[in-house]
């Protein structure tokens, strides 16, 4: 039997957070109807200390979504005033998780928070502690875990699920792990606390691992992972939510997971998100950037014409993608070529018409990025115009 594994969206949170991705109240709950579309366990939907537009967005959807089944959570730092505003923000939830951290690395120790370890471990109890009043469903997460004393990290683990934590997030924060270091580190903390709380995380993409330490995460017992629409947040981003449910569903032979994430809404999920901020995914991104399904080589668009899985892996209408698309460029070869012919309705050329089309296409192709159909087309006519008077 496959194990679960919780999808926590903080797109509207640490997503919201990076350059260029921040979005008034009411795209807000546009984006949220897609995500509760999406079948996503957790929405972070916002910081509400951070700001009063944070508070009316944790709010708002609480209000609009907050019967739903899945669990709204605010984020809050280990301090008093934050867990009591996010505790107000969130009281129209019918599922609430307050989501409270402070940073366990000696490095944010000594230069940010300028606190001791003893400091720091006895904030972050007192800060669980105070959010079940509001709540029985309460995170804490160790900022910077994947930077910190591994014992110190441990004592602070057991500390707050004590305390009455039920999910444990231990973040790659500044992308700084590789997988096999980040898996060992996982696994520590999930044997120390064993069934008492889920242990999640939450892998930034600085150095392009995001993705693979999150799977690492989830092989050594980690049981959520926190991740954004195209991955955005700050600085080189989060997990991507598409990415990691797509590898779970496509590989289950060797990874026996699974989400409840309804994947035909992540191409629009994508795309609404991409309506909302001031950039989309590049061209090249997995599963949801423009050409995740598209195919110039000819040799890739001779295979795909005879039988498409000899170059997708995923059907592009599982993640929501109407089809597959064969890219007319210097590289494409004559099988996609006659394809687009027949496609743009001349029926009736012979091998020969296609072998001069084909000759028209290779000297355009080397002059411009992509032949477009209207050139196509004026080339098929063209060539076919050259029929004698009997053949035509």
């Amino acid at each position: 039997m496959n194990q679960r594994i919780h999808i926590f969206d903080t797109t509207l949170r640490d997503g919201e957070q990076s350059p260029g991705c921040s979005m008034t109240v009411p795209e807000k709950l546009k984006m949220a109807a897609k995500l509760v579309e999406l079948g996503v366990d957790i929405m972070e939907a916002g910081f509400p200390i951070a700001s009063h537009g944070d508070f009316e967005a944790v709010d708002a959807i609480s209000r609009e979504f907050g019967n739903r089944d899945f669990t709204v959570a605010a984020l809050a730092r280990s301090t008093r005033l934050d867990v009591e505003r996010a505790g107000q923000a969130l009281k129209h939830a019918k599922r609430a998780r307050i989501h409270t951290f402070i940073a366990t690395s000696d490095i944010h120790l000594q230069y940010k928070l300028r606190k001791s370890r003893e400091q720091v471990l006895e904030e972050a109890v007192k800060a669980v502690e105070l959010a079940r009043t509001y709540t029985d469903d309460v995170e804490f997460s160790a900022e910077d875990a994947s930077r910190t004393d591994p014992d110190y990290l441990e004592q602070v683990a057991r500390a707050v699920v004590a305390a009455g934590a039920s999910t444990v997030n231990l973040p790659d924060t500044v992308g700084f792990s590789v997988p096999t270091e980040y898996a060992a580190f996982i696994g520590r903390v999930v044997k120390a606390i064993g069934d008492k709380a889920i242990v999640s995380v939450h892998c930034h993409d600085d150095l392009g691992l995001a993705v693979a330490n999150s799977l690492a995460a989830v092989e050594a017992g980690a049981r959520q992972i926190e991740c954004t629409i195209n991955g955005i947040g700050e600085r080189a981003g989060n997990c991507s939510l598409e990415e990691i449910v797509m590898i779970f569903k496509t590989r289950q032979s060797i990874l026996p997971y699974e989400t409840r994430i309804n994947t035909e809404h992540l191409f629009s999920a994508s795309q609404l998100l991409t309506s909302m901020i001031t950039f989309g995914p590049q061209p090249n991104k997995a599963i949801v950037g423009d050409n995740a399904f598209a195919h110039e080589a000819g040799i890739h668009q001779d295979g795909y014409l005879k039988n498409k899985s000899t170059y997708e892996i995923i059907d592009p209408k599982t993640v929501g993608v109407p089809e597959g698309r064969l890219v007319l460029g210097k590289h494409s070869g004559r099988h996609a070529m006659a394809s687009r012919c027949l496609e743009l309705g001349f029926l009736d050329v012979t091998k020969e018409e296609i072998d001069g089309i084909y000759q028209g296409f290779t000297a355009l192709a080397d002059r411009v990025k992509g032949v477009r159909n209207d050139q196509i087309i004026a080339l098929c006519k063209e060539v076919i115009a050259k029929r004698s008077p009997i053949s035509a």
